[in-house]
C-alpha cells in the first residue's frame, strides 16, 4: 500500500456571510495578499529607518514616501499579474474573450507578470521621485519573500498548482481531480506538494537570506546586490521546483502556441522554468556588477 497524507480538511473561505442574497466570503487567499502586503511595508519601513545601512548613511526613502510607494506597488501587482496570467497561459482564449480580462477571480494570476508589474511601478515611481532606482529595487525585493510564503501556502490550503504524482512518503491526496488524474494509477493519486516546496524555498528560505545580507552584511550599501540575490534565489527555486510541480494545463494548450511549442516540441521546459532562467541570469548579473563596483 501506497504511504501518503491525506489532505486536511481545511476550507479556502476563512468565513462566508449571507446578506440578501448575496454571498460574501473572505477567502484565506485574500488574506494572504493582504498580510504579505502589510508585512512588506513593515520591513520596508524598517529599513528606510537605519540610515546607517545605505549608501552614504542615506536612506533612499522616507516612511511617507513608502506609505504613497504602497498603491502604485498593489496595481502593479493586480495589473501585472492579470497580463501575465493572460499572454503566457491563455493568450488564444483571451483574445477571443477580451470582456473577461479583467475578471481576476475567473482564471488566475501570474507571479511573474505581477514582479514586472511591481517593477515598472516602481520604476515609474522612482522616476517621478527622483529616488534612485537598483536602491528601491532593493528595498521591493526585501519586502517580497512574505507574501510569496503565504501565498504559497494558500495554494496549498486551496489545493490547487499540485505537483505531479509520487511515491515519495510525505506525499499529499489533494481532493477532486488532483485524486484522479494520473494515468496508470489505480485508487486515489499522491502527489509531491510542491506548493509547500515554493513556501520553503521562495518565501522562507530566500526571505531569510535577504534579511540576514540587508540587516547583518550591509548589503544595501550595494545597489542591485539584494535585488539580484532575490531574481537568482526566485529563478533558481521556481526552476528546480517545477521538476516536480504539474505543469499548467492552458500551457500546452491550443490556445497557447507558444506553449505548446516549447512544452511539446522537445524543449522540454515548462511556462514557469522558461519565465525563470532570465530571472536567474538578470540576477546573477546583477550581483557582479554590485560586487565590481564594491
Amino acid at each position: 500500500m501506497q504511504l501518503a497524507i491525506p489532505f486536511p480538511d481545511i476550507s479556502p473561505e476563512l468565513f462566508s456571510i449571507e446578506i440578501g442574497g448575496v454571498v460574501l466570503a473572505l477567502r484565506w487567499y485574500a488574506l494572504a495578499y493582504i498580510a504579505g502586503i502589510l508585512i512588506g511595508w513593515r520591513l520596508a519601513i524598517a529599513a528606510v529607518q537605519r540610515p546607517d545601512l545605505w549608501p552614504g548613511a542615506r536612506a533612499p526613502m522616507t516612511k511617507e514616501s513608502i506609505e504613497e510607494l504602497m498603491t502604485a506597488v498593489i496595481l502593479g501587482i493586480i495589473v501585472g499579474g492579470r497580463l501575465g496570467f493572460v499572454l503566457f497561459y491563455q493568450p488564444g482564449y483571451y483574445l477571443a474573450n477580451p470582456l473577461e480580462i479583467p475578471m481576476i477571480w475567473q482564471g488566475g494570476m501570474s507571479f511573474h507578470g505581477g514582479m514586472i508589474g511591481v517593477a515598472l511601478a516602481g520604476l515609474i515611481f522612482a522616476l517621478r521621485r527622483s529616488v534612485p532606482i537598483l536602491s528601491l529595487l532593493d528595498l521591493m525585493a526585501l519586502a517580497t519573500p512574505p507574501g510569496l510564503l503565504l501565498g504559497r501556502i494558500t495554494n496549498f490550503i486551496n489545493a490547487e498548482l499540485w505537483g505531479r504524482p509520487t511515491d515519495v512518503p510525505w506525499a499529499v491526496i489533494f481532493p477532486g481531480r488532483a485524486a484522479q488524474d494520473c494515468p496508470g494509477v489505480e485508487g486515489p493519486c499522491a502527489r509531491h506538494p510542491s506548493q509547500l516546496y515554493e513556501a520553503g524555498l521562495e518565501g522562507l528560505l530566500l526571505g531569510v537570506l535577504l534579511l540576514w545580507l540587508a540587516f547583518g552584511r550591509g548589503w544595501f550599501r550595494r545597489p542591485g546586490a539584494i535585488t539580484g540575490v532575490f531574481l537568482a534565489g526566485y529563478g533558481a527555486a521556481r526552476f528546480a521546483v517545477e521538476f516536480v510541480r504539474q505543469p499548467d494545463a492552458q500551457f500546452v494548450s491550443p490556445d497557447n502556441p507558444l506553449g505548446h511549442a516549447i512544452g511539446a516540441g522537445g524543449m522540454g521546459l515548462t511556462m514557469g522554468q522558461l519565465l525563470s532562467l532570465p530571472m536567474l541570469l538578470l540576477g546573477l548579473a546583477l550581483i557582479a556588477r554590485a560586487r565590481r563596483r564594491g
